[in-house]
């Protein structure tokens, strides 16, 4: 059974996601501030983590950054409404997800479900994974190559990188920033004009109708997301 971790120091909303998440057969436990958060997750495996923003002591963006030097386990950040500078922060400081409060149980259900399974999938023990395969679309990581309805070819270098480094954080928004930097391994220079070419490059190619795209999806003022439905 899945098992998930909350840090944040609501304690009724604690209670509250807790007792949602287990009528999903997911276990949750909870806590209320990063340093109690750190030392159970030391302690115990979890699947995901809930992490809100805004804690006395240690805050979130803190807590996630000493998440991230040991564990690559998703993380949903909690944030206040309208925060964007918030979620530009935590996304860019490593988490996968996140959800601005008050918000739709029905909602946060879904995410963690979606999260737990990304993360599931592209973290085979094995280490077998050779191709992954979404509605419409494989990429073969092999051959370096996608296939769709109009047959199978292979992509120039950077067109293939983005599409994979996107499709391997299915259903994660990510920054213009995380891409050009795991992409170009440059620093970024807030010139977004290479990602924006490569992204209607990629679209003209995969997609049916590319001024609606069924893969990879803009997220307005923030950057791009691989499509969690496909």
């Amino acid at each position: 059974m899945n098992k998930i971790l909350i840090i944040d120091d609501d304690r009724e909303l604690c209670a509250l996601t807790k007792r949602s998440i287990q009528s999903e057969n997911i276990e949750a436990d909870s806590c209320n501030t990063g340093k109690e958060g750190l030392q159970k997750l030391k302690e115990q495996e979890y699947q995901l983590v809930i992490l809100d923003v805004m804690m006395p002591g240690m805050d979130g963006f803190e807590t996630l950054e000493e998440i991230r030097k040991e564990s690559s386990l998703p993380i949903l950040m909690f944030t206040s409404k309208n925060d964007s500078v918030s979620k530009v922060r935590g996304l860019r400081a490593g988490a996968d997800d996140y959800l601005t409060k008050p918000f739709d149980m029905d909602e946060l259900i879904a995410r963690i479900v979606s999260l737990i399974r990304r993360y599931t999938r592209f973290n085979q023990q094995d280490g077998t994974m050779q191709k992954l395969g979404f509605d419409g679309l494989q990429i073969d990581l092999e051959n370096r190559s996608v296939t769709t309805e109009n047959g199978t070819f292979e992509l120039p270098p950077k067109e293939f990188d983005l599409l994979l480094y996107c499709a391997k954080h299915q259903g994660k928004i990510l920054t213009k920033q995380q891409i050009y930097e795991e992409v170009w391994g440059e620093e970024y220079f807030y010139d977004d004009s290479n990602i924006m070419a490569i992204i209607s490059r990629l679209r003209k190619k995969l997609e049916v109708n590319p001024s609606s795209p069924k893969y990879i999806q803009t997220i307005k003022g923030i950057g791009y997301r691989f499509n969690k439905e496909v």
